[in-house]
């Protein structure tokens, strides 16, 4: 599923890269621009941290579909030639991240295909709940589907729509689908975008002069110097034409869920999400850590990159200077060589480099976003003693991970996260920290200066705000 591949059969185990949290999806669309397939391009690149899986773009001139998608990085994936040959002034593009097991190009995106009402091209970020639900009910009325996508769930729901027209079938569809969504939709004259009455994932609207410009991250308008007009308000359906932006649906909810990971991990700190710009949360989260968990110490480690803004806000609210003890390489693919040798930690030494002269001898900080397995912390830990380090204290700028995500985010099963078999001070023992201490549930939610009743915490709490359903019945 989300946004990327429907599990037919449970939940499947597999070992995340460093111990990190797997990347999620990025979208992106614009209309009417004589250089629509290389803003896309430029724009799928910026979501490039959302997923590093496949990549691709499909543009229309208003008559057919031109169309790439392969495996692999933005970057590696097109070139100028190709791009030329994309033809037309509009264009829709997604970058997904990867699962183990379900790497396949016939589940990257947009996924195109030709209906009744006309050619389709979809892109999606998200997660929808009851999709497999809905798949047996659409096989048994007859579709077949080619991909085991969620995101395919959708088109098969419009194209088998009644409805007079394409935005009432839209409206018809997401109506059905539960989950999250945030969605761009391609026909030969109109760019519609959806997302889920919960606001689960990000989704903008921006103006680059007569065109408009739609990302899951406003960090993709800054290179193309598109200017944000609005975000996409959550259960909304809009169509951009060449009558500029018009709603043409909105679907009710009772409550909001935007997801709190956004903030701690996955969206970019040059971006504006929920309204909120993604650097100040994540620095105010690591004031708010400061506060509730101080300790005697030299200086504050980032766990580069996702914590450097965390640990700018705790070194600020906790007087210590901020050292670059840890630097990450950015060079690092999803397979390398290993030496015949075997090297202890050789994974977490081709991710990471202790800078052994600013913190040897030192009573240090380190700051981290979240612990999943604790693997990867437990190597770091270990290479900071290596280097001489002299005390190392902990400190993850959100709570324990306790469950996992069916909202968009691949996270391991539930047995498998650290925090939901052990003690806070038994992790610390496992790490081999000097202390360990984590962001509480309120301090969090307090640092985004928001509602909180407005957020998803599941991965926090195990506590799920949309039913998650199999064969039809709540999990």
């Amino acid at each position: 599923m989300r946004g990327g591949t429907m599990k037919i059969g449970p939940r499947p185990s597999f070992a995340l890269p460093f111990d990190r949290m797997p990347e999620e999806c990025g979208v992106f669309g614009i209309y009417n621009h004589a250089e629509a397939s290389r803003l896309a391009y430029l724009g799928i690149h910026q979501l490039q941290h959302r997923g590093q899986e496949s990549a691709g773009i499909v543009t229309t001139d208003g008559k057919r579909f031109y169309t790439h998608v392969a495996m692999g990085l933005v970057a590696d994936v097109f070139n100028r030639p190709l791009l030329d040959d994309m033809k037309g002034r509009t264009a829709i593009g997604h970058v997904r991240y990867g699962t183990s097991g379900v790497s396949s190009l016939v589940n990257a995106q947009p996924i195109v295909v030709t209906t009744s009402r006309g050619p389709m091209a979809l892109a999606h970020n998200g997660n929808l709940t009851n999709a497999l639900l809905l798949r047996r009910q659409l096989e048994k009325e007859g579709s077949i589907f080619q991909t085991s996508s969620d995101s395919e769930v959708i088109l098969h729901l419009v194209a088998k729509s009644s409805a007079r027209d394409l935005g009432a079938a839209l409206k018809e569809a997401f109506s059905q689908v539960e989950g999250a969504y945030s969605i761009v939709l391609l026909t030969p004259k109109t760019l519609f975008v959806a997302r889920d009455p919960w606001g689960v994932r990000p989704l903008h609207i921006g103006r680059l002069n007569g065109s408009f410009v739609v990302a899951s991250e406003t960090c993709a308008f800054d290179i193309i110097n598109a200017r944000l007009v609005r975000e996409v308000k959550p259960g909304e359906i809009v169509a951009i034409d060449g009558q500029g932006i018009r709603p043409i649906a909105q679907l009710s909810s009772t409550r909001l869920a935007h997801c709190i990971f956004e903030f701690v991990y996955f969206s970019r700190p040059d971006s504006r999400i929920f309204g909120r710009s993604v650097y100040e949360v994540r620095r105010e989260l690591g004031r708010q850590l400061a506060r509730e968990s101080p300790v005697k110490a030299d200086v504050v480690v980032a766990v580069p990159d996702s914590s450097s803004c965390a640990a700018v806000g705790y070194a600020e609210r906790s007087g210590l200077p901020l050292e670059l003890g840890l630097i990450r390489s950015h060079y690092v693919g999803r397979t390398f060589i290993e030496p015949k040798q075997a090297i202890r930690d050789f994974g977490a030494r081709m991710k990471y480099s202790a800078v052994a002269d600013a913190v040897r001898g030192k009573r240090i900080v380190l700051v981290d976003d979240s612990i999943v397995r604790g693997t990867t912390s437990r190597k770091l830990v270990r290479m900071l003693r290596r280097v001489g380090v002299k005390e190392i204290h902990l400190r993850i700028s959100s709570p324990p991970i306790l469950g996992p995500c069916f909202y968009g985010i691949d996270t391991p099963e539930t047995k498998e996260l650290i925090a939901a078999r052990l003690s806070v001070e038994k992790i610390r023992e496992y790490l081999r920290a000097d202390s360990l201490k984590y962001l509480s549930l309120g301090g969090m939610l307090k640092a985004t200066k928001m509602n909180p009743g407005d957020f998803c915490t599941a991965c926090f709490t195990a506590r799920y705000p949309i039913p998650l359903r199999t064969n039809g019945t709540i999990k």
